[in-house]
Order: C-alpha cells, then structure tokens, then sequence
C-alpha cells in the first residue's frame, strides 16, 4: 500500500500560554513553526507564546503540575477538541497535495503549520515517516471521507 492513514489512539492536548522560557517538560520550546519532541510529548509551537502539548493519556496531571512549576501563564486542557490522524506511505505528500497549499517537498521533519486542508481547519505536523494531522472533531467524518477520495488514486 503505497498511503496508509490511521487514526491515533487519544492525546492528551494541553495548550500553554508563557510569557518567558527556554525548555518546557525538559524539550527545547520549538521556534515558529516547527515541533520538538521528547519524553513522550511533541510541543508544538502555535503562536509568539502558545504551545500545544501532545502527550500520551493519563499524563495530563503530572504535566500540569510541571507545567506550573515551569511558570506557564495558562494550561487548558483541549483534548476533546481534535482528532489525530497519521499518514505514511510513498505518496501521503501527494495526497495531501490535492487539498493544501503547504509545499511540502520543503517542508522539513520537524515542520509544524496550521493551514487549510480540503477547507478544514488542521494541524499538520510533517515527520520523518510521514505526517501527523490534527483536524477539529467535529470535521472528523468529512476528513476521513475526502481523505479516502484523495487517495483512491494511490491505493494498490
């Protein structure tokens, strides 16, 4: 199968405001645009001083609490607000060509945008091994079936 998309099990998704820092929960904050990713998190980095923290469930305590401790202005916890699907495969890039304007072929691992895909609002995190999409829930059915017509095309 040249694309395969899979829909992750739950992230705990916590957005944090700071106002001042170098490292949050031990990572490097990532610059605009990008992620880092370590100990289990990815940081996304969203505007001049929000983040998006990723984490696997049952964390969502102990990251608070850090993030507290590390001065966040804010933490709110917005975990039911999207879905996270993962995209791999020879052609996820073309795929995804067919409806967004992001030029992935210079996007980086490590890239980290919010853009229009299909005319829905995502989080599209580009990795070694593919890509990452984080799309509101309640566009979730629309997605899952553009992206399936997306990639009849490529489906061997």
């Amino acid at each position: 199968m040249t694309v395969e998309a899979v829909e992750e099990p739950f992230r705990t998704q916590l957005t944090v405001r700071l106002r001042e820092g170098r490292s949050l929960l031990g990572a490097d904050l990532p610059g605009p645009c990008t992620f880092t990713s370590g100990s289990g998190v990815d940081i996304l980095w969203m505007g001049p001083d929000e983040y998006l923290v990723l984490a696997d469930p049952g964390r969502q305590a102990e990251l608070e609490a850090a993030l507290r401790d590390e001065g966040a202005a804010a933490v709110t916890d917005v975990s039911a607000q999207r879905n996270v699907f993962r995209l791999t495969g020879s052609h996820a890039a073309d795929v995804l060509a067919h409806g967004c304007s992001i030029d992935l072929e210079v996007s980086p691992p490590g890239t980290c945008v919010q853009t229009l895909l299909a005319r829905t609002g995502i989080v599209l995190m580009v990795r070694e091994e593919g890509f990452t999409i984080l799309v509101r829930q309640s566009f979730s059915d629309y997605f899952t079936a553009w992206l399936a017509d997306a990639s009849l095309e490529y489906v061997s």
